[in-house]
């Protein structure tokens, strides 16, 4: 069967356009491109303990058998997200699939018509996508800058119908491709100040600090709702929505991506357990020590310009030329540095960059090397 015309031309443009996306082979580079940044995608310990737990218990499933509503709901379920809730210091938690399928199944479900919904312009595409589905109308306000936000609340507020229509303010704790974060308590006062409910996607806080960003500022207790996505830091798979306990009923009863999907084994719940039980003090002081050696030795070799500013493990350096681009990325790679460069659409044009991902493993004499190659390279 001949396939369809117009979608080869799409290809055909990626093609021509030099964005065209290929899955990489496995590497054994040294990373400064997985999301894993503490390490624990490979810790031995929590893949240990994981199937420990799940023998000690009975628990020899391969599948969970069905959705959460039908025959998939076993007990362990029921056990983490009690942890996740007291770790988290929320009424309740709902495991979901997937980062992507929890910010889907959460904004696609409780942005009703009437309400608006203003978002981050560089939220991530789960964001985007849930908004899509969802009836309210979405708004993107400009990254991070909080007096174009409140520009948007006052015209919005003054636009409420009625008093049971909601404003919802989307955001992430850390942004994915630039790596920096809002100022939440300057946030925070807007939304008591409008009456607004604040969401926030938690996929890059989680693990860089300890219970994520919004703990660490003690403002937790502020936001309507937070997704813990586990498949970065975290180093398994799998997410969490937070919330209070009516918010959690409500995602059972209308959901359609948790309701309709497939629940985790029971070794996917074992493995968010365990590593959640890894998480050390040790880990994030590691990290956090790689980080400033980092931005230090960017300052030492007159980098600074060209990286995006950033306390974050994401540091990004934008080479808008994407044959300089693919170059630069590819002479790491030679030196054995695995760093991906980033294209539009991922990012905007002329955003295009090499996103490098700073762990707690990566050596300060790695961090030198590949910063040297960088120079050279620019």
């Amino acid at each position: 069967m001949v396939f369809p015309q117009k979608l080869s031309l799409h290809l055909t443009d990626r093609k021509n356009n030099n964005t065209l996306r290929l899955l990489p082979e496995s590497n054994h580079l040294v990373d400064f491109s997985s999301n894993d940044y503490l390490g624990l995608a490979k810790c031995e310990t929590v893949f240990n303990s994981s199937h420990q737990y799940l023998i000690e218990n009975g628990y020899r499933y391969n599948g969970s058998t069905g959705s959460r509503l039908i025959s998939g709901n076993h007990d362990l379920y029921s056990i983490i997200e009690s942890k996740i809730a007291n770790i988290h210091q929320v009424q309740s938690a709902l495991v979901f699939n997937s980062g992507y399928v929890a910010n889907l199944g959460l904004l696609s479900c409780i942005a009703k018509k009437d309400d608006v919904v203003l978002f981050d312009k560089l939220s991530h595409a789960s964001i985007r996508d849930g908004l899509q589905l969802a009836q309210a109308k979405s708004i993107a306000f400009a990254h991070n800058d909080l007096q174009k936000l409140e520009n948007k609340l006052i015209k919005y507020n003054k636009l409420r119908d009625n008093q049971e229509a909601e404003i919802y303010i989307v955001t992430e704790s850390v942004f994915s491709m630039d790596g920096d974060s809002p100022d939440f308590i300057s946030m925070t006062q807007l939304c008591d100040k409008y009456r607004a409910r604040l969401i926030v996607d938690e996929a890059h806080g989680l693990g860089i600090y300890p219970n994520g960003l919004l703990q660490d500022l003690n403002l937790h207790h502020k936001v309507f709702a937070r997704v813990m996505t586990f498949g970065k830091a975290m180093g398994c798979h799998g997410a969490a929505v937070l919330g209070s306990s009516k918010l959690i009923e409500y995602l059972v009863n209308f959901s359609r991506p948790f309701i309709y999907t497939t629940a985790l084994s029971p070794h996917a719940l074992a493995t968010i357990m365990c590593s959640y039980s890894a998480l050390t003090p040790l880990l994030h002081s590691q990290l956090f020590e790689n980080i400033k050696a980092f931005k230090k030795q960017l300052r030492n070799l007159k980098l600074d310009d060209y990286f995006i500013d950033s306390d974050s493990a994401i540091q990004s350096c934008v080479i808008a030329n994407k044959l300089e681009l693919k170059s630069v990325s590819n002479k790491l790679k030679t030196h054995n540095f695995h760093v991906k460069p980033i294209m539009y659409p991922t990012v905007p044009k002329g955003q295009e960059r090499l996103r490098i991902c700073i762990h707690s493993f990566n050596s300060f004499d790695e961090i030198n090397k590949l910063l040297l190659i960088l120079r050279e390279s620019l």
